[in-house]
């Protein structure tokens, strides 16, 4: 008896970017973003200009993932997609979107939570990605959240920690902004960082006790130290624009460490694993690998197209979720506020 191939499609769409990917068993045979460039003169994402792109994408992001994989949709043995978190226009056009073809075709429905789908994209099997050992701690940051994640199974996680303000990309952004830096400006960040000196500048770490972040009195500290800087220089920002990034990013990161470190300490754990967007930082990368030597860390990054939001993720999600008879029925809805927690698919 030959073992059957199983197929999901995956979709994501929690914030601006539409993706389709299609999952064969454990890997990935498309993986297609269509992202808005329509939010980048507001200096970030409008949420009713996000889910009316999505309304315009899903179908053709759909069609361009199937014929990449080179399978049809009666092919596909099951649904999945992004339940929560995320914008809720948004999240109500995949949802509507995966019931419709779930019940078009008689398929499962994989309800996902979009930052479980962030942890388990280590999980697809590709070349040069290897998935790491349970139990281990997930840094999970993008620009929505920023969360310390222990792992005990695909299905069992638990948040240690998470940001009380904003999350580490959104300081990211903002402070990109303060600098006269287009959105999205974390990635402008990493890039200047790698020319500037990352102690040519002091800036504030909040004392937040335990596992927790704060982010937003970094940005007020930024703010004001620019604003005393360019009244003494008008042209300060642009003579030090490259040192101010660097300091910045490695402000950003010596939190984001300092933390992991703590946790990684408190629970024995030393397989250590980060993902959402920030996760693409170079600087991180960097300082991640740095200190895996340094405390005997094991350390696992995605694949760069894992890191960012990614239909690939949600769709091995749904392939645990499969697995354990998780499906969903035509009455769920939209979760914009979703926790991630051990009972999180219930």
């Amino acid at each position: 008896m030959t073992h059957k191939d199983l197929f999901i499609l995956g979709i994501e769409s929690s914030c601006d970017d539409t993706g389709a990917a299609v999952l064969k068993n454990n890997s990935i045979l498309s993986n297609v973003v269509a992202n808005q460039q329509v939010h980048e003169e507001f200096g970030g994402v409008v949420p009713e200009l996000a889910s009316r792109a999505h309304q315009k994408n899903v179908i053709p992001v759909v069609d361009t993932a199937l014929k990449r994989a080179g399978v049809t949709l009666d092919q596909i043995d099951a649904i999945a997609y992004t339940r929560g978190p995320g914008l809720m226009g948004s999240l109500v056009v995949g949802t509507a979107f995966a019931k419709s073809v779930a019940m078009a075709k008689n398929i499962p429905l994989l309800a996902v939570n979009h930052m479980q789908g962030h942890v388990l994209a280590h999980f697809i099997e590709a070349e040069n990605q290897e998935a790491p050992e349970f139990p281990f701690l997930c840094l999970t940051v993008s620009g929505g959240h920023t969360q310390i994640v222990k792992v005990t199974g695909p299905l069992d996680m638990e948040v240690l920690g998470q940001t009380l303000d904003d999350a580490a990309g959104e300081a990211f952004d903002k402070t990109a902004k303060l600098l006269g830096l287009p959105y999205p400006g974390g990635p402008l960040i990493d890039k200047h960082a790698k020319n500037g000196n990352p102690l040519a500048f002091e800036f504030t770490k909040p004392s937040i006790k335990g596992l927790d972040f704060s982010f937003s009195g970094l940005k007020t500290n930024v703010l004001q130290f620019l604003q005393k800087e360019v009244r003494k220089d008008p042209d300060f920002i642009d003579k030090n624009i490259d040192d101010l990034c660097a300091s910045l990013q490695r402000t950003i990161i010596d939190i984001l460490l300092e933390k992991l470190s703590y946790a990684a300490e408190w629970e024995q754990i030393s397989n250590i694993a980060i993902a959402g967007g920030v996760s693409a930082n170079s600087g991180l990368r960097k300082a991640l690998e740095d200190k895996a030597v340094e405390l005997g860390w094991k350390v696992h990054i995605p694949l760069f197209q894992f890191c960012t939001d990614n239909a690939a993720m949600i769709a091995i999600t749904g392939k645990y979720m499969l697995e354990s008879g998780m499906t969903a029925g035509q009455e769920v809805a939209a979760i914009p506020r979703w926790k991630l927690g051990k009972q999180n698919n219930q």
